[in-house]
């Protein structure tokens, strides 16, 4: 008798929240993750040096002569003056790269990692130390000066004609290794607009990231140019600027999605998949062909007394073989979960997954952008 008093509103409410309970919950995604902030980014900076101390497993400076070069230049600007014609050969000397990652906001006096990488026909890097080597980057301007004893993660050991290595030899890394020079200038310390750029271009996602800025800070604050670049009226004091990015920065957007991709590597088969793929209703047949080509050597002997010559006869043997692949019915599938089960019931290998996803990316049957690596 209770049920026939509750309004049926309420009736048709109780009844629809049992399903929704059953609904996967809405993904959220803070918008540090999809998001970076714009000309506030890492610098490649990179230089050219040399490495003393080498046990003898340097270049040899017979055929790298850019060696000698820069060995003989250095020698000069310390003041010491080698005989023109003089041939060094020197085995404990080693040309190398220097690179490092300059981060955002780096200031002069802060200490870098380096990964410092042979560029002759060095041995080894292992005991090692890099002269001082100024890092420069793409605007040919010194960032950096690098400097230290290089550690190198491999070992190897020959004699005799006989050799044994573990891991690489030719390359190290020094850890603090470099110290900052100059500034990269900033546009996060002027007092014009801030920009968000998404890290993939998505218009649902720029609409969802300006709706919950606009919806915290109130309205006007942040809003789209494009489907990847949200401008931000930000204050102009330093201090306020950094605590209003770092409370945009912990904000979730809901909804937040991926578009549709099949990421393949070709080189080691490897398939990967987001949750947006989706697959319609298809039928597939795929089989194997090899091809097996085998050689016997044989001896033609002549008669006893036939005057013939016994020659060496090589005959071949080929062999074509086709594993007849059934026609398989794939039901369509809107999640990944259905997707998947679908392609497991190929039974294929993941080199021949490449080949089906390609044809039912050509036919149609699947939703999804196929990259290639």
């Amino acid at each position: 008798m209770l049920l026939r008093l509750l309004p049926r509103r309420l009736m048709v409410l109780c009844a629809v929240l049992p399903s929704l309970a059953l609904l996967p919950p809405a993904e959220a995604a803070r918008i540090k993750d999809l998001t970076s902030i714009q000309g506030v980014r890492e610098n490649q900076l990179v230089g050219y040096g040399l490495v003393v101390g080498l046990d003898g497993t340097g270049d040899q400076t017979t055929q790298t002569p850019f060696t000698t070069q820069t060995l003989m230049s250095m020698l000069s600007n310390l003041g010491i003056n080698v005989p023109p014609g003089t041939r060094l050969q020197l085995k404990n000397v080693a040309a190398v790269m220097v690179s490092a990652m300059l981060p955002a906001f780096a200031q002069p006096g802060q200490q870098l990692d380096v990964t410092v990488s042979s560029m002759g026909n060095a041995k080894s890097l292992r005991g090692g130390t890099l002269l001082a080597t100024p890092l420069r980057g793409l605007d040919g301007e010194i960032y950096a000066i690098s400097q230290g004893s290089i550690s190198v993660g491999g070992v190897g050991a020959s004699s005799a004609g006989s050799s044994a290595q573990v891991n690489h030899l030719n390359a190290g890394r020094i850890p603090s290794g470099a110290t900052v020079e100059r500034e990269v200038a900033s546009p996060f310390a002027g007092n014009g607009a801030l920009r968000l750029e998404l890290t993939s271009a998505d218009f649902n996602t720029a609409t969802s990231v300006v709706q919950a800025i606009n919806q915290h800070f109130g309205t006007g604050v942040a809003y789209a140019l494009d489907a990847r670049v949200i401008e931000l009226n930000a204050p102009p004091m330093p201090n306020e600027r950094v605590s209003f990015i770092a409370r945009i920065q912990e904000l979730e957007v809901q909804g937040s999605s991926a578009p549709a991709k099949v990421i393949i590597n070709a080189r080691s088969g490897s398939v990967v998949m987001n949750q947006a793929v989706r697959l319609s209703p298809v039928a597939v047949a795929h089989g194997n062909l090899s091809v097996l080509v085998q050689a016997s050597n044989q001896v033609s002997q002549p008669n006893p007394f036939g005057g013939g010559v016994t020659v060496p006869v090589q005959n071949a043997g080929i062999q074509i073989n086709q594993e007849g692949g059934g026609l398989v019915h794939l039901e369509g599938g809107a999640h990944l979960a259905d997707v998947v089960k679908a392609l497991n019931m190929l039974g294929a290998t993941p080199q021949d997954l490449i080949s089906i996803l390609q044809a039912l990316k050509a036919a149609g049957a699947l939703t999804a952008e196929l990259e290639i690596i």
